[in-house]
């Protein structure tokens, strides 16, 4: 193994009168130092080279790919490896490269000056990010803390917050946390009156325990229908939490949504802690999609507008699960999918049509797998009297890979 070229050093707004002997030693030591304005900043002049970070952020890696060997420091804020350069870093050069020194980040800092407990307490970026992933974990009691985007994201919060029947909840900025300059501005979201505060700032958010008006989409797969905008095309409420069952998500496990519609089973599966690709051929049904998941929290859902089988080529990587609805019958669909899948992946296809059906009678015993008849039915009125009204049955093939 060779010694580590790359140091990683993470600051406080107390630049180097807070860091200890072994950091500062590293800073004195680099021939080149690296890292955004703000953070060379806090570093006094010296003999050694100065690299500021260029947009967008991956130009740097090759920058400090051509320096590899020379003792390089890069400066961070506060923790590197909480939504912080480190983990980018050892993903592209290797932990073998890096030597890495964190400093107390703005969660601790926060959570120490509220008193939370960090492994209570949920911790979020909205920096570089899309604001609507809050949005999922708006949950009675909650405790968050957020990297801000910049100085409006806590105006932006407490009307999201207000929209959403959240008025109540408590609002703590934390401007430029462990500096001299460091300050709390407080108040509920209701009454939150600030239109900008500093762009370095951390939020903190607790939420009522028992919320008047907000209760909070379940993260048990089976939402209403109508917590989705649709034209028809859904998997319903009760359908779906059987094929998100047979689908079994887990956290960063890939799923392919073929024929998405309003992108239903693809939202659920972000929801559970998954990664989801929806592919829809119908632009209008796109647009769905886009909404329904910035509405329910999981924005960063990936999105192929396109006609499979061809569409697919498009998508990186192996999925670790497959679903067919709407789709299923067009022609080699079930044959990409079936191919792409990785081993140990699943294959979950519905089907409603006669047609479609046939389709996995045939593909039943190719590959294995199993065949099951869903069939629902809703109590709804007739004239004075109510009846059982059944939806059409669907036929719900699930096949695992070997």
């Amino acid at each position: 193994m060779t010694a580590p070229w790359l140091s990683v050093v993470g600051l406080g707004e107390d630049g180097l009168a807070g860091l200890s002997p072994i950091a500062r030693q590293i800073i004195a030591d680099a021939e080149i130092l690296a890292g955004g304005a703000r953070h060379l900043a806090l570093v006094p002049p010296g003999p050694a080279e100065r690299l500021e970070w260029a947009t967008p952020f991956a130009a740097n890696l090759e920058r400090l790919a051509a320096v590899a060997g020379r003792r390089v420091c890069v400066l961070a804020s506060g923790d590197p490896m909480w939504f912080g350069v480190g983990a980018t870093l050892a993903r592209r050069f290797g932990i073998e490269a890096l030597r890495i020194i964190p400093h107390p980040g703005s969660f601790s800092l926060a959570a120490a000056r509220l008193g939370w407990p960090l492994h209570e307490t949920r911790c979020l970026s909205i920096h570089g990010r899309a604001f609507e992933t809050v949005l999922l974990h708006l949950t009675p009691g909650a405790r968050l803390l957020l990297l801000a985007e910049d100085g409006t994201s806590a105006a932006r919060l407490a009307g999201l917050l207000v929209a959403h029947g959240l008025g109540e909840a408590g609002i703590d900025v934390f401007e430029r946390l462990g500096g001299p300059a460091e300050r709390r501005l407080s108040a509920r979201a209701d009454a939150w009156k600030i239109p900008r505060t500093d762009d370095l700032n951390t939020i903190a958010v607790a939420l009522p325990d028992r919320p008047r008006s907000h209760r909070p989409p379940s993260v048990v797969p089976g939402l209403p229908d109508d917590a989705f905008i649709h034209d028809g095309q859904l998997t319903k409420r009760e359908i779906r939490a059987v094929t998100l069952a047979a689908l079994a998500p887990w956290p960063g496990a890939v799923l392919w949504d073929i024929g998405a519609g309003c992108g239903s089973v693809a939202i659920e599966w972000c929801r559970a802690g998954g990664i989801a690709r929806a592919v829809e051929c119908d632009n209008s049904r796109c647009r769905m999609i886009a909404a329904n998941a910035l509405a329910l929290g999981v924005p960063d859902l990936g999105l192929c507008c396109g006609k499979a089988p061809e569409a697919l080529a498009s998508l990186d990587g192996a999925p670790d699960a497959v679903f067919l609805g709407g789709g299923l019958s067009a022609p080699g669909v079930i044959e990409t999918a079936w191919a792409a899948l990785r081993p140990g992946g699943r294959l979950v296809a519905n089907a409603v049509t006669s047609e479609a059906e046939a389709l996995l009678l045939a593909w039943q015993p190719r590959i294995g797998g199993t065949l099951t008849r869903l069939s629902v039915s809703r109590l709804e009125p007739v004239g004075r009297f109510h009846t059982w009204h059944p939806a059409m049955p669907v036929t719900q093939f699930v096949a695992e890979k070997s």
